[in-house]
């Protein structure tokens, strides 16, 4: 038995479940749920939703902005929320400046280096026509898009690393691209398309020997399994709660204490105000200076619940669950003939996330043929067209498993992709 079975066996999967109710629900024609689309987003447990509940039945009030019961209730679960999480990453609290998303995350980041650029900030956040940001083909829309906008408005100069057939970072062109012009690199940890896992402290050492910071898109791998951020090699982080189990409108950006010292804000207002004057006006430190308004104190309540279920579970044992199902898959869909993966052939470095494509059938096709069947897919281009160009096709279907899946439902996917075969005419 290998030591991933045997950690399943350590993962209660039916004790899961319970847990999440609307896994029991019928879908088309009477059809049991099975839901593959964790990578999209995650469906939520009961404690979750407690949390996020009781907050709202027992300490309701704004963070940070009064001195009744309530308020200060409230702010303590808001910032005790800021504890568990920065826990969960390896971080320290003043490090986790929470946001409503990672796209959030990261684009906040990227306008707050583009005002320490206009004001003339510290020498390690401006960027200069001619300075460069590295990103890869491999990159979401969410951490790609920001980066070009920045340019723009800089005068940097963007460029990327390629991928290689398999679907993983190539880093061939690592040691050319890579000079004392790179001022960012910013990387995803998990592919949100291949499942491809990206050897970011690798990366992260030679960025930071030509002094670039390095910035990890860790909204497919937080999730899935252990993330330290020291570890990683990691200047800055960001991922969200809802792919983890958690509400909408969570998020995090992680960044070194010294350098979101030296940021300036992103967004102002009001909670993030040390001093104002009609003339001027002074900011918090971190990580206040980047929460302007009332923050979500439930949904932080609610992304703390996430983090403090997932760590009595255990990462590991997450992850090893996962990667049995991904095997799993990948043998199944592999010996369909007309079937094709798009990524890794095998479960090293490797998260549970397998796109597909399937001779003859449009991916839309194939992912509306599965719902009939009560599966629940993406299909498209995941918001990562540059990917899908690279790899040579236009769309996938994808499927994405999580802590709740089961192997009969990876074998479900597959029986549905063969009647899909049937149907369409391709068997």
């Amino acid at each position: 038995m290998t030591q991933a079975e045997t950690a399943v066996r350590g993962l209660d999967v039916a004790a899961v479940r319970a847990q999440f109710p609307i896994l029991t629900r019928r879908t088309r024609g009477d059809r049991p749920l099975v839901y593959l689309d964790s990578g999209a987003t995650s469906q939520k447990p009961l404690r979750v939703l407690d949390a996020e509940r009781d907050f709202y039945l027992t300490r309701n009030a704004a963070v940070h902005r009064g001195t009744h019961l309530l308020a200060e209730e409230a702010t303590d679960v808001y910032e005790g929320a800021r504890e568990r999480v920065a826990a969960f990453i390896g971080a320290d609290a003043g490090e986790v400046v929470f946001t409503r998303s990672a796209t959030e995350a990261v684009n906040l980041l990227a306008y707050a280096i583009g005002n320490a650029t206009i004001a003339g900030g510290p020498d390690r956040l401006r960027l200069r026509p001619g300075d460069e940001i590295l990103v890869t083909e491999l990159e979401h829309h969410a951490n790609l898009v920001p980066w070009q906008q920045l340019c723009l408005r800089t005068g940097a100069v963007l460029r990327w690393l390629g991928v290689t057939p398999q679907g993983r970072l190539d880093l061939a062109d690592l040691g050319r691209l890579l000079s004392a012009r790179t001022r960012i690199v910013a990387l995803t940890h998990q592919s949100n398309v291949t499942g491809a896992v990206s050897p970011v402290p690798a990366v992260a050492r030679l960025a930071h020997e030509v002094g670039a910071l390095v910035v990890v898109d860790a909204a497919q791998s937080v999730p899935h399994f252990p993330v330290e951020v020291r570890g990683l090699g990691a200047d800055f982080l960001c991922f969200s709660g809802h792919k983890m189990l958690a509400p909408y409108g969570t998020g995090v950006l992680y960044g070194r204490a010294e350098l979101l010292d030296m940021l300036p804000p992103f967004q102002t207002g009001g909670s993030m105000i040390e001093v104002v004057t009609m003339e001027r006006s002074s900011f918090l430190p971190p990580p206040h200076r980047f929460e302007p308004g009332v923050p979500l104190a439930a949904q932080a309540a609610g992304l703390a619940a996430a983090c403090d279920y997932l760590t009595e579970l255990g990462m590991a044992r997450v992850a090893a669950h996962e990667e049995a199902l991904t095997g799993r898959a990948l043998a199944a869909l592999g010996a369909l003939p007309g079937v094709r993966i798009i990524g890794p052939g095998t479960t090293a470095d490797r998260g549970g996330t397998v796109s597909f494509v399937v001779d003859g059938i449009h991916p839309h096709d194939v992912g509306q043929y599965l719902d009939e069947l009560g599966i629940a897919v993406r299909t498209g281009h995941h918001c990562a067209w540059p990917l899908h160009r690279a790899l040579g096709v236009p769309a996938t279907t994808r499927a994405s498993f999580y802590l709740y899946n089961t192997p009969d439902e990876v074998d479900a996917l597959a029986a549905g992709v063969r009647r899909a075969q049937e149907y369409f005419g391709r068997d």
